[in-house]
């Protein structure tokens, strides 16, 4: 498919300077673009290979002045990082507008579903589940019994949704993830040996979640793992059973939270944290990446290290740990001269 720059300047609400009639197919790094092709200039370092690059188009911010000849027609923005970001979406709109039910696939009788659904090859859907207007679910999805899949939610390949589970509008599940198998719940009897302890509450997704590949989200115990509107979940993360997810909490890969705990809104939480069971975590904090949580944390805190200490006071403590040996070289100077005296 290929738009010209005069489209793509009209979708931006751009100005072009150059070529209207120039046209694109693909989309391309700066550095790396060929003819018919589509780029963006935004971070001031890029900034030579505007004059060298061979993208038939490159959106800009308005305030770029050109020092050298370039050849490349330009669409002026307010936001180029912004604009590109948007035309992805676009991109991604076209490319995933699929619909119609292909075959081989299992619906359940008592299954439920609107409009323009796409439903891929060798997907399962079980009894009495329920789909909105507009859901994609690509092949190979598993789809339990009992499960609300709302308008506008994407199931990519081979993700698995157990049963009971509710996913909001516009939520979008990466292949692989597996969503409301049983919580890790065990309990010894009398003989030392380990007896399931039934997982019988489901998971629920409020609207415009993302889940990452590999990312895995437990059924509750009892009630409902909750992931709250907005939330961002990264690759290959463990969210446990019965936990909760504030709005619009974001969270970077292989992180792993133990059971029952409760994470607020708006916070950051690093790549491979680890945070403990039945804990309380406040709104807008900041967890470093390989940080160990182990107790309640406040609203707005910053947190690194294992066991986490407050931003400041792990880099103040940094400052000696890795100073450690010529400390201890001048405390054993000083003992021997104690021990002289």
């Amino acid at each position: 498919m290929k738009f010209t720059a005069a489209q793509i300047a009209g979708l931006l609400n751009g100005t072009v300077e150059g070529d209207e009639g120039a046209e694109v197919s693909q989309l391309a790094k700066i550095e790396e673009a060929d003819g018919g092709t589509l780029t963006f200039l935004s971070n001031p370092k890029y900034t030579p290979h505007i004059y060298t690059t061979k993208a038939s188009i490159t959106i800009v911010n308005n305030d770029f002045v050109p020092e050298h000849t370039f050849n490349t027609t330009l669409i002026r923005v307010d936001n180029a990082y912004n604009a590109f970001s948007q035309l992805l979406e676009y991109y991604n709109q076209v490319k995933m507008n699929k619909t119609g039910i292909e075959e081989p696939v299992f619906i359940s009788k008592s299954a439920q579903y609107g409009e323009n659904m796409y439903l891929g090859a060798f997907s399962y859907i079980g009894e009495n589940v329920k789909i909105g207007d507009n859901v994609k679910i690509y092949p190979n999805v598993y789809i339990g019994d009992n499960v609300t899949i709302d308008d506008n939610s994407i199931l990519f390949t081979g993700a698995k949704i157990y049963s009971e589970t509710v996913i909001g509008k516009s939520c979008v599940i990466n292949s692989g993830a597996v969503i409301g198998a049983d919580g890790f719940g065990f309990t010894p009897n009398k003989d030392g040996e380990y007896i399931k302890v039934p997982q019988t509450g489901n998971v629920i997704l409020e609207d415009n979640v993302d889940v990452g590949p590999g990312t895995t989200i437990d059924r509750a115990t009892l009630g409902s793992t909750l992931i709250k509107k907005g939330v961002k979940l990264d690759n290959q993360i463990q969210i446990a059973h019965n936990v909760t997810i504030g709005e619009n909490t974001v969270i970077a890969a292989q992180t792993g939270v133990a059971g029952s705990t409760k994470i607020g809104k708006n916070c950051m939480i690093g790549g491979q944290v680890g945070i403990a069971g039945h804990i309380i975590i406040g709104d807008n904090v900041k967890i470093q990446a390989q940080s160990g949580i182990g107790r309640n944390v406040k609203d707005n805190e910053t947190l690194q290290g294992s066991p986490a200490l407050s931003y400041s006071d792990f880099n103040k403590s940094y400052v000696y740990f890795k100073n450690l040996p010529k400390i201890m070289e001048r405390f054993n100077v000083v003992e021997k001269k104690l021990d002289n005296e």
